[in-house]
C-alpha cells in the first residue's frame, strides 16, 4: 500500500461518526427531560388529590 492510499481513506469518517454520538446524547437529554416532567406532573396530581381528600378546596 502506498502513502497516497492510506491518507485518502483517513478523511473518510468512520461508520457512525461524531454525529451519531450527538444524536444519542440528544435522545438521552430528551428522555431525562420527559422523565422529569412525568415525575413532576404525577407528584402535582397526587398533591392535589391529597389536598382535595383532606377538604382543603372546600369553600367556607
Amino acid at each position: 500500500m502506498s502513502d497516497e492510499e492510506t491518507t485518502a481513506g483517513a478523511d473518510v469518517p468512520a461508520e457512525g461518526g461524531p454525529g451519531a454520538a450527538r444524536r444519542g446524547t440528544a435522545w438521552v437529554i430528551l428522555g431525562v427531560v420527559a422523565a422529569a416532567l412525568l415525575i413532576c406532573c404525577c407528584s402535582a396530581a397526587v398533591g392535589v388529590a391529597v389536598s382535595w381528600s383532606a377538604g382543603l378546596f372546600d369553600a367556607r
